[in-house]
C-alpha cells in the first residue's frame, strides 16, 4: 500500500469516529497534515484526494479541507410500484400525504422541493418502437426534479415519455402546475383508464457529463447510475417509458425477488 493510501485510510478512520465532524475543517495541508504523517505536500493532497473522490471530504479553494456533509441517501426499491398501485385509486387526501420520493428516503411532503418541466417532443426510433407508433409521433416529455430542503442538488433528474395523443384525454395531465401530482404516474395513468400489469427496470453505470456533475453535485470520481422504466398495460402494450439519472454516491437500489418454493 502507497504512503498516501496509508493517510487516506487513517483520515477515513478519524473521520468515521468522529474526530472531526461534518462541517468541520480538517488539520492544514501543512505544516498540520505533512508534520503528523512526516509526509510531502505532494503525497498529503493525493491522500486527501482519494477522500474528496469518495465524498467524504470537500476540498474548498482557499479555505480548505472540509468533512462532507452527508447528502440524504435514497433507497430505491422494486416493491415502491405495487405501493403506488395500491395508492392510485385511493382518495385525494390519501394520495395527498405522501409519494414516492418520500417513499425512498423516509422525508415528509414538508421537506421537499419539486419541478417539473413539461414539453412536446417527437418520438426518435427507440421511443417509437418501445411505444409501437411511428418516428415522429407527438410526445409529451415530462422533466422531473426533487430536492431535499436542505441541499441544494435534486436526488436525481427524471424524463418522463407518454403518448401525447394519449394522455391529451385528460387535459389536466399537460399542465406542469398539477405537479406534484398525488398517486404520482399511476395514478395519472388511472383518469385514463389504463392499468399497469408490470414494470421492467433496466440499471446501467456510467460516468456523468459535465452537466450531470454540476446539477447533481458529484465528486470527482463518482458515477452515475442511469434506470430506465419501462411501463406496460395489462393489455401488453407500453404506455410510459421514464430514463431517471441518479447520483451513485447517495442512491441505493435494492431489488427483492420472492422465490417459490419446492
Amino acid at each position: 500500500m502507497a504512503k498516501y493510501e496509508r493517510i487516506a485510510d487513517d483520515l477515513r478512520t478519524r473521520i468515521q469516529a468522529g474526530e472531526w465532524l461534518p462541517g468541520e475543517r480538517l488539520p492544514t495541508e501543512t505544516p498540520d497534515l505533512t508534520t503528523c504523517y512526516k509526509a510531502s505536500l505532494n503525497t498529503v493532497r493525493q491522500a486527501l484526494g482519494l477522500l474528496v473522490a469518495e465524498g467524504l471530504v470537500d476540498k474548498v479553494h482557499g479555505r480548505g479541507n472540509f468533512v462532507r456533509k452527508p447528502r440524504k441517501p435514497v433507497t430505491r426499491t422494486n416493491g415502491r410500484h405495487q405501493w403506488e398501485k395500491d395508492r392510485a385509486r385511493e382518495s385525494e387526501g390519501t394520495r395527498r400525504e405522501t409519494g414516492a420520493t418520500e417513499h425512498d428516503t423516509g422525508l415528509t411532503v414538508s421537506d421537499l422541493v419539486f419541478s417539473a418541466d413539461f414539453r412536446e417532443a417527437e418520438a426518435n426510433e427507440d421511443l417509437a418502437d418501445l411505444f409501437g407508433v411511428p418516428v415522429g409521433t407527438k410526445l409529451l416529455e415530462r422533466t422531473y426534479r426533487t430536492r431535499y430542503r436542505e441541499e441544494d442538488e435534486p436526488f436525481n433528474v427524471a424524463k418522463s415519455y407518454l403518448v401525447y395523443e394519449v394522455v391529451e384525454a385528460n387535459p389536466a395531465l399537460l399542465d406542469p402546475a398539477h405537479e406534484p401530482w398525488p398517486g404520482g404516474t399511476q395514478n395519472q395513468l388511472f383518469t385514463l383508464g389504463i392499468e399497469l400489469d408490470r414494470i421492467e427496470e433496466r440499471v446501467s453505470a456510467r460516468s456523468p457529463t459535465a452537466e450531470e456533475t454540476e446539477e447533481l453535485g458529484l465528486k470527482a470520481g463518482v458515477s452515475v447510475l442511469v434506470l430506465r422504466k419501462i411501463s406496460y398495460d395489462i393489455t401488453g402494450n407500453v404506455v410510459e417509458v421514464s430514463e431517471v439519472t441518479l447520483p451513485g454516491d447517495r442512491t441505493e437500489m435494492v431489488f427483492t425477488t420472492p422465490l417459490d418454493r419446492w
